[in-house]
């Protein structure tokens, strides 16, 4: 079955919109949660770890629902979306916080957008018009700059290490949204994740040996939110909104995420939120919002 129909007479971007924004609600407090997290949790089992509480629901969900294999030739799509937002995403987004404010990295992550655009024209064949990539490639100018300023002038390593993570979760979202149109947006991370478990378990057990499992309520907390809502259950909505909409047009949607992670760092971690910080954040919102209203041709491959 296809999921890229119109459902009840509702614009399928306009709907895909709506899925993408409810998707990064969950998202965007995934890297307070995470900072809470590794404040007394060792990186590797908060990047790891969640990967492992999340497969556990999503076998759970496969089983219950009755889900068939995937198709051997859906296993590659499969791989591609766990190597970023299984393994690439968490893992380095974890050693990231552990040196960058969450709200800071927010920012940083506002390269994400354009990152997601180029990965769909790579992977869909999306075509964004001349104005789109204008306004997205200022965005990007922008939060480069801004990582420098807040940095004493230089890009701090965790900035290239976040930057990397922003990437390896593009290049899976337009892999995922691909595979959505045919498989369903929760079925996608649902399988990503029953795949990867097994690759799992002994890295995450030699990181709960060396470091126990210790922690705060606060850091506990942390290491549940990415768990289940980062990893899981608000993947469900977002590859169902690429699917519908098109990876560059709901992938802008990512803009609102930098207000989202800086107001919700200051709120649960006591970040400032600094005038640079916000000015930037307005900057990259503005950029790409005027991205958003440019024309985008769809011709997906095959």
């Amino acid at each position: 079955m296809k999921h890229n129909q119109k459902i009840r007479g509702i614009d399928p971007e306009l709907l895909g919109s709506i899925y993408g924004f409810v998707g990064v609600f969950g998202f965007s407090l995934t890297l307070p949660a995470t900072r809470a997290a590794v404040t007394d949790f060792d990186p590797n089992f908060v990047g790891l770890g969640r990967a492992i509480v999340a497969a556990f629901l999503a076998m759970l969900v496969l089983r219950t629902t009755r889900q068939p294999l995937p198709k051997s030739r859906y296993w590659k799509s499969i791989a591609i979306v766990a190597a970023g937002v299984v393994l690439g995403f968490p893992l380095l987004s974890a050693w990231a916080m552990q040196q960058l404010p969450a709200a800071h990295g927010g920012v940083v992550l506002g390269l994400m957008p354009l990152a997601t655009a180029l990965a769909g024209a790579w992977r869909l064949g999306e075509r964004p018009s001349f104005g789109f990539w204008i306004a997205s490639i200022a965005g990007s100018i922008t939060v480069v700059l801004f990582a420098i300023a807040s940095g004493a002038g230089q890009m701090h390593w965790a900035d290239a290490i976040l930057l990397g993570a922003g990437f390896a979760a593009a290049m899976s979202y337009a892999e995922g949204g691909r595979l959505a149109k045919d498989l369903g947006g929760w079925q996608v991370i649902c399988w990503a994740l029953v795949f990867t478990a097994p690759v799992l378990v002994i890295p995450t057990a030699i990181a709960v040996y060396q470091h126990g499992l210790t922690a705060s309520p606060s850091a506990w907390l942390g290491f549940a939110y990415v768990s289940i809502i980062s990893q899981f259950l608000a993947f469900f909505p977002w590859y169902r909104g690429l699917a519908l909409g098109g990876v560059a047009r709901v992938g802008q949607v990512q803009l609102l995420q930098p207000f989202l992670t800086i107001f919700a760092s200051a709120l649960l971690l006591g970040e400032a939120i600094t005038p640079l910080t916000l000015g930037a954040a307005t900057i990259v919102v503005m950029t790409v919002a005027l991205g958003k209203k440019a024309t985008i041709q769809k011709k997906v491959k095959s």
